[in-house]
């Protein structure tokens, strides 16, 4: 498979991944806009934007927005992230135009209107208010403070009440100014679509797009000594977070932590899982996963469990990760992960919507792309030693720890 590309003379970068066999098209905006690229006063402007664009641009109103899309069956959504924001729709393939033409529309010609503001503010304060209430959401951005410190990276993607309170409509129409720019974008498509349409479409929507400079902040992530945060909250469970050094998602050597983490705590089958909940029956819900993003990485372990098991539960993390560290998968389960690996992404690419993401992802935060067939190559080509050496380095560095529940900071003491 062979990706169509473009770059238009404003500096949009276009990416399609065509495949006639399928009747729909996913089609996505991609904005490196995120927490990442926040000053401090601009808390959460990144996801309040996303949601502001919704309420009305020059052309739509918020209701049409939503009956275009569902007048035709389609699919239309959005998300920020740490370093970007994605506007999506996927619709059948006679539909594209209209996707496309409602996508750009959002992200170039928002209004703004200061009575929406002021709606909208409360939703995003009631959406900051639940994370907070979701222990489980709650300690995993807790885990980013506490292996970070504060930084930028460690920020919450939704701000908070006071950031979002009192975001006033020039600070989100400067930040859109400055972050919303054809230099900073990527149109990823996916599916059954026709390229020399897509060219005239995007040509049209977007070929207009005019921005001058491109004053971003920069996304630099120091190394920090990894801590210990805790959040009291009067709940049943104590909910466990650690975290390890990882990779940036530039780095190759993912692939490999990909690999161990399924025998780590990434599959059912897995070691944390199968110790901690088949045979000790002490969590529910545990798991480890990694995350890459553009200069930095980490592996977090998750579990949740009762007060009085919590020190037992943490321990065997901390056994686990050692005895992995120095004992090394053995070449089953380094095989069996490996073949998981392989079919979560061959499995995961039946999805147009995954393939966009993939790719529009992909291209804006590294500019880069990457085949099918070039992936499962680059999963076929970790060894069994190269993996066990990285998850050694990995798994016996400092890790930072992060607790919610009822009397955790006294637990924590005990834990470190």
């Amino acid at each position: 498979m062979t990706f169509d590309q473009m770059t238009l003379p404003n500096g949009l970068r276009i990416i399609g991944e065509r495949i006639p066999h399928f009747r729909s098209v996913s089609a996505g905006l991609w904005l490196g806009s995120g927490s990442q690229f926040e000053a401090g006063d601009e808390a959460g402007v990144s996801h309040f934007l996303e949601h502001m664009v919704f309420k009305g641009t020059e052309k739509r109103t918020a209701r049409q927005i939503a009956e275009e899309m569902d007048a035709v069956g389609g699919q239309l959504n959005a998300f920020t992230a740490k370093e970007c924001t994605c506007f999506y729709a996927k619709v059948v393939d006679e539909h594209l135009p209209l996707a496309m033409d409602v996508i750009c529309d959002l992200a170039t010609h928002p209004v703004f209107d200061p009575g929406e503001m002021e709606k909208e503010k409360g939703v995003v304060i009631e959406e900051i208010a639940m994370a907070e209430d979701t222990p489980e959401d709650l300690v995993h951005e807790l885990i980013m403070l506490a292996h970070y410190g504060d930084q930028q990276i460690s920020r919450p993607i939704l701000g908070t009440e006071e950031s979002v309170s009192g975001c006033a409509r020039a600070c989100l129409n400067g930040y859109w100014q400055r972050m919303y720019r054809p230099q900073n974008a990527v149109l990823s498509i996916a599916g059954n679509y026709e390229w020399a349409a897509v060219l005239e479409m995007a040509n049209r929507l977007l070929g207009d797009w005019r921005a001058e400079g491109l004053d971003k902040l920069p996304c630099v992530t120091r190394e920090a000594a990894p801590t210990v945060v805790t959040k009291e909250k009067d709940i049943e469970q104590v909910h466990i977070c650690l975290g390890f050094p990882a990779l940036p998602m530039g780095d190759d050597r993912n692939y490999d932590i990909s690999i161990f983490n399924s025998v780590f705590g990434g599959a059912m089958s897995s070691r944390l899982f199968q110790k901690i909940r088949e045979d000790s029956g002490l969590a529910y819900t545990v798991y480890s996963y990694p995350n890459a993003y553009t200069d930095t990485g980490m592996l977090s372990v998750y579990a949740a469990t009762n007060p009085e098991t919590a020190q037992v539960v943490y321990d065997m993390i901390v056994e686990e990760a050692r005895a992995l560290a120095e004992g090394g998968m053995t070449e089953r389960e380094f095989a069996m992960a490996r073949e998981q690996l392989k079919s979560g992404y061959i499995l995961g690419l039946e999805s147009t919507s995954a393939r966009m993401q993939s790719n529009g992802r992909r291209l804006l935060l590294m500019n880069a792309t990457r085949t099918e067939t070039e992936t499962i190559d680059r999963i076929n080509a970790v060894s069994l030693d190269a993996a066990n050496a990285l998850m050694k380095q990995m798994l016996t560095a400092p890790h930072s720890l992060a607790l919610v529940g009822k009397g955790v900071e006294a637990i924590a003491g005990k834990m470190v």
